[in-house]
């Protein structure tokens, strides 16, 4: 039974626990990188600013803002402005690495580690720096919102974003195209593993918004790192019962996933803090 289920498994083993093993990095690292701002006191990088949200409602703020940012890439996908999304995707990498990097850097340094990494990824990608800056993208979009979002408005936003995912994928099929869109453009946002029978991907989305969560809920302490080891099996899960050839929404498995290790760490929290 097992050797049928691999057999028919989206990728083979090996390239699914890298893809998986990828995405607990970027969690880990992106909880490191916020967690030192919150706790050295670092200030963001030339006096950036958060964004100003009620916690209570900040997912209304966010959702928002991926409809925004998602009609924007559709737009540039219908008239095929590579060049402009090319430029897009350079700023928004080279903006979200000088944030990360300078959690642990001087800031001018941090901005020029971000500028060459970003550059070298528009202008001559391979796989290798693809997935070392998807690595540390995450933390600095983290840093961002970290501070305007609780448990609960982490939680609904996961529902919404789910809900979309769900309904991307297999309704309107345009998470499909946006993916094919950016794989021909050569600025996937996301892990790309190439292998003898093909490719395999996550979405940066998958990435975000279960790290977003996952730093919703800081005041569990070290049991937060329970979450994204949950929300990275159900990855593995996904992938390892999912068909070749088939696309599947990540985002409600991977919920399912950062639910289950929340609900976890707050029954450890019970009976080993009080």
């Amino acid at each position: 039974m097992t050797k049928r289920i691999m057999k028919l498994m989206k990728h083979n083993i090996l390239v699914t626990i890298v893809l998986v093993g990828f995405f607990l990095v970027a969690q880990f690292l992106g909880m490191i990188i916020v967690d030192r701002y919150n706790t050295v006191g670092t200030r963001l990088p030339y006096n950036i600013e958060r964004p100003q949200f009620e916690k209570s409602t900040s997912y209304i703020n966010i959702a928002i803002m991926v409809l925004i940012a998602t009609v924007i890439a559709l737009l540039i996908m219908r008239f095929k402005a590579v060049n402009f999304f090319r430029l897009w995707f350079f700023i928004g990498i080279a903006f979200l690495l000088t944030v990360s990097f300078a959690a642990f850097l001087r800031q001018s340094v941090a901005l020029l580690l971000a500028l060459v990494f970003s550059g070298w990824r528009i202008a001559k990608n391979n796989v290798y720096i693809q997935n070392f800056t998807e690595l540390f993208v995450y933390g600095g979009l983290a840093t961002l919102f970290a501070n305007s979002l609780n448990v609960f408005s982490a939680s609904i936003l996961l529902i919404i974003i789910s809900i979309y995912d769900m309904i991307a994928v297999w309704k309107t099929k345009h998470m499909i195209d946006l993916a094919k869109f950016q794989t021909k453009s050569k600025v996937f946002a996301g892990f790309l593993i190439p292998y003898k029978k093909g490719t395999a991907i996550l979405g940066g989305g998958d990435v975000a918004f279960t790290l977003l969560f996952a730093v919703s809920a800081v005041s569990l302490g070290k049991l937060v790192y329970i979450i994204p080891v949950f929300s990275a099996a159900s990855l593995f899960l996904l992938f390892y019962y999912a068909k070749k050839k088939k696309f599947y929404p990540a985002m409600p498995f991977l919920s399912l996933g950062c639910f289950a290790g929340y609900f976890v760490a707050k029954v450890l929290e019970l009976f080993l803090f009080n």
